[in-house]
């Protein structure tokens, strides 16, 4: 896991062809808002994250964002511990974020 600030996060991100972006917030958190294009795994199902997590590719590269950066910290140290190549977490969460952000 890599821990990058929302400049690094977004230019990253930008540059970066094999990039998916994971929500890991609850559903009501997300109708608050959310990163464009995320695709949201509730790190709060437990067992039905991990396997959501499972069908994932691993050869991707993920970023990883929450409300406050501490849930994606812990979702890239699980991606890691599976096998994942390159996890990227967003500090500050999106709590911060201050880039486009889209609602349901």
């Amino acid at each position: 896991m890599k821990e990058l600030s929302q400049e690094e996060w977004k230019a990253k991100l930008e540059k970066d062809d094999q990039a998916v972006i994971l929500d890991v917030r609850t559903q009501d958190e997300v109708e608050d808002g959310y990163i464009p294009s995320a695709k949201n795994l509730d790190f709060y199902k437990g067992q039905e994250f991990i396997n959501e997590v499972e069908k994932l590719d691993k050869d991707k590269n993920y970023y990883i964002y929450c409300r406050s950066g501490k849930r994606s910290a812990q979702a890239c140290t699980i991606l890691d511990q599976m096998g994942f190549a390159n996890t990227y977490n967003l500090a500050g969460g999106f709590m911060e974020w201050e880039g486009e952000k889209a609602e349901d």
